[in-house]
């Protein structure tokens, strides 16, 4: 497995410059097509049924622009690509709601790439948390880049969260290309009071047979998973965090648990995520 096409949301956000730079860089490692997307952030199921004219409805001026600001942030996504010199590279305007129409758009990208909001900034999703919607509702591994994040690269020394559960061996299959071109993998679990480790005998050989050279360690704690995986990362010095996401959907309530939670809260570095 590798990524052919590597999706990145062009929101027009004050940060959006290091995630699409990012995304960049991995589509020359990657050799991949990249696609930037915006969205409008109206549902298509609002007006596109043909039976609204917004022509002559109080809607028309705000549609302009909300259109003007999406191809704003398309000419900031190309020039960004184009500088890094991704040979091939798409700027794609989607007149839909943000969280649905990134799900819908990552169902034919092989990785979706995403920013953390910064705390307190106007939020780019109506909905909430966007990343934790497009973690629990696309079925393709989502890359999360810091808000605060200023190098453009990632994947050189990751560190893999692993407790056997079935979210964790999506993203630790989501995240061989990054791990076989890793400097160095460590694999860390963690017993808890509540939760005993997965098994993990067999998670170094498995990786071996992928070419992956990768390091196990074993814990115990107390404390909050996230916060030891954050405290980990920072030990070890790692660029990139693999997880699996945890979490289900009710209706439009996001329910995520507490160790993604204070992940998606909390990151220090891009992280990977598979549900």
């Amino acid at each position: 497995m590798t990524y052919k096409t590597i999706l990145v949301h062009a929101d027009g956000s004050a940060h959006a410059a290091t995630p699409i730079a990012l995304a960049s860089t991995l589509a020359l490692q990657f050799d991949a097509h990249l696609v930037g997307t915006a969205l409008t952030g109206v549902s298509r199921f609002f007006y596109q049924d043909g039976s609204a004219d917004l022509a002559r409805t109080v809607l028309a001026p705000y549609m302009d622009g909300l259109f003007e600001q999406t191809e704003r942030s398309l000419g900031h996504f190309s020039r960004l690509a184009a500088a890094a010199g991704v040979p091939s590279y798409e700027a794609r305007l989607v007149d839909d709601e943000t969280g649905a129409g990134l799900v819908l758009a990552g169902c034919y990208a092989d990785l979706v790439v995403l920013g953390q909001p910064e705390p307190g900034a106007p939020s780019v999703y109506a909905g909430g948390n966007l990343a934790a919607y497009v973690l629990l509702s696309c079925p393709r591994p989502l890359l999360v880049v810091p808000y605060a994040q200023s190098d453009t690269s990632t994947g050189r020394r990751v560190l893999v969260a692993w407790n056997g559960s079935v979210q964790a061996v999506r993203a630790l299959g989501a995240a061989l290309p990054f791990l076989r071109r890793a400097d160095s993998v460590t694999v860390a679990t963690f017993d808890t009071p509540d939760e005993p480790a997965g098994p993990d005998h067999d998670i170094v050989p498995y990786l071996k047979r992928h070419g992956v050279d990768a390091a196990l360690v074993a814990g115990s704690t107390r404390l909050d998973v996230g916060e030891c995986l954050l405290s980990l990362v920072a030990d070890r010095n790692a660029d990139l965090l693999v997880m699996g996401g945890y979490g289900r959907t009710r209706l439009r309530e996001l329910l995520l648990g507490g160790v993604t939670r204070t992940i998606l809260r909390a990151m220090t570095v891009p992280v990977l995520l598979a549900h």
